[in-house]
């Protein structure tokens, strides 16, 4: 299988360069931006792409890649500062910008196979500071903008390219066709990374690891981790122990919606564990000490769980590319933390399970799409992203039963009418959020002094980016009218209209 490395040097956009390629059916994998460049030849990609970032090369510890990546013979791509990088380390001309550049351009193309069968010019997103002002030996002008005589460069006999815009955005309309060019035309890629490709890799990688041990799957009810026990079951069959914890944190009734769902599918183990996490949570107010308790205590009931079925001694989590890229920054590059995921960094560092994560090269859509490949039904793949630490990151400030319950009742009311009003499967994520504040309010002629709870709901394809849902107005007058006469302790309720970035889909 063909695959394509992504160095990382910091953009908010390396994932998207990685999807961009993955949906051309190649598979992509981000990788540290100062990867040996022997390293680099042991994995034998087909190319390599060098992102963009934040950084200036003119920093004192700007990110730079192994020089020798040029020379191993194989097509790179510079994007933004990855095409700055590039022009500094083959003898080129860098100049530092006095106006940053950030926003929509007009692209001339001009030279290169990397715009073959292109119109001559295509609007582009730009953003950048720097800009290269002479080309590296051997390069030739590939494009230009209305205010940068250099916005491309291109050496065809090399295959070595740069483009000072980013092609993996939207706002760039042809850049797929641009990662096709440069995928299929340059690098001679094969198309052939497919999600039954992955399921056949997989369940040989799964069956060659697992021999003839047993593996305890967590199962939350949701798409990963449903889809996860269904890759297992497929690999090894019937040494799939599949365990469901109630943490106490769960949506209203999720146990018994998870028995539903899954009960005929798997041999569902069911936990019930909820009196241990909410003593374990009681008086912390911090979300990544929330995270990391709630990471040890399930370790710790999934080993007990291990030792009362006999002797397993792997742990299978439904763990996917975007909580690794999140939780730390990608695999030792510049790119940074936003949050650690309760099953990523709040792992304790001792653990008694080997740990088996076959999702974690996916993103969420790409999940979706290995389920249905799986057969795995709709009301399965169709429910949204629930968080691994469930209403715990929900509930801001500290967790107790009282404040779950407030939580769980105003949450079952906006999913149950977006079911209602058919606007479930429109939304990519919808949650509610507890506010450890309270307003005054007015309810029966009485002053009432209650809590405040905020709707969310967002459009996404693979919750790196997203935007808030333009719901009806007579629907979120609806719902907060339902919450705040049924849900004694509510009496305000708000939508967050926020998108991402700069805001997370959580609140914590």
């Amino acid at each position: 299988m063909d695959r394509v490395l992504v160095l990382d040097f910091g953009s908010q956009y390396n994932q998207l360069i990685a999807r961009r390629v993955r949906e051309l059916k190649v598979y992509s994998e981000i990788v540290r931006h100062n990867l040996p460049a022997g390293e680099i030849r042991s994995r034998n990609p087909q190319a390599l792409i060098l992102s963009g970032g934040p950084a200036s090369v003119f920093d004192s510890n700007a990110p730079v890649p192994d020089p020798d990546i040029f020379n191993l013979g194989i097509p790179v791509l510079g994007i933004c500062y990855g095409m700055q990088v590039t022009t500094r380390l083959l003898g080129g001309t860098v100049t530092r910008s006095v106006v940053r550049e950030y926003g929509h351009a007009r692209f001339r193309r001009r030279a290169g196979r990397l715009f073959s069968g292109l119109p001559p010019t295509m609007a582009v997103w730009m953003s950048h500071g720097d800009s290269v002002t002479r080309l590296p030996p051997g390069f030739v002008k590939a494009g230009s903008t209305s205010r940068l005589a250099i916005a491309a460069m291109a050496d065809d006999e090399r295959r070595i390219y740069g483009v000072q815009f980013h092609p993996e955005v939207e706002h760039t309309p042809r850049g797929r066709d641009i990662f096709a060019n440069f995928l299929f035309r340059i690098a001679r890629c094969t198309p052939s990374w497919t999600m039954r490709s992955f399921i056949a890799e997989k369940s040989r990688e799964l069956r060659r690891r697992v021999g003839d041990s047993r593996v305890i799957c967590a199962v939350s009810g949701g798409v990963d981790s449903s889809v996860l026990a269904a890759l297992l079951r497929r690999a090894i069959g019937r040494r799939l122990v599949a365990v469901f914890v109630d943490n106490g944190v769960l949506r209203k009734n999720e146990a018994l919606v998870v028995r539903r769902l899954l009960g005929r599918r798997l041999d569902l183990h069911v936990v019930d564990a909820g009196a241990s996490f909410l003593r374990r949570l009681a008086g912390i107010t911090d979300p990544e000490q929330k995270r990391r308790i709630i990471g040890h205590e399930f370790i710790r009931v999934f080993e007990r769980e291990a030792h009362r079925h006999g002797r397993i001694r792997f742990l299978a989590q439904g763990t996917l590319y975007p909580d690794l890229i999140e939780s730390r920054s990608a695999f030792g590059g510049p790119s940074a933390t936003i949050k650690t995921h309760h099953n990523v960094g709040g792992l304790p560092a001792k653990m008694k399970l080997e740990l088996i994560e076959p999702l974690k090269e996916l993103f969420k859509d790409e999940v979706r799409r290995l389920g249905r490949a799986l057969r795995l039904p709709q009301a399965i793949l169709g429910r949204h992203p629930f968080p691994g630490p469930g209403l715990a990151v929900r509930i801001l400030g500290t967790v107790t039963p009282e404040r779950v319950r407030l939580l769980q009742e105003a949450d079952a009311i906006f999913i149950s009418e977006l079911h209602h009003a058919g606007l479930y499967d429109r939304v990519w994520q919808a949650l509610a959020v507890l506010l450890p504040v309270q307003s005054v309010g007015v309810m029966g002629d009485e002053r009432t002094y209650e809590n405040a709870v905020v709707l969310r709901a967002v459009t996404s394809t693979d919750a790196m980016t997203a935007d808030w849902a333009r719901l009806p107005d007579a629907f979120l007058a609806h719902v907060s009218n339902r919450i705040i006469n049924e849900v004694r302790g509510i009496n305000r309720v708000v939508y967050d209209i926020s998108s991402k970035p700069p805001a997370t889909i959580e609140w914590e």
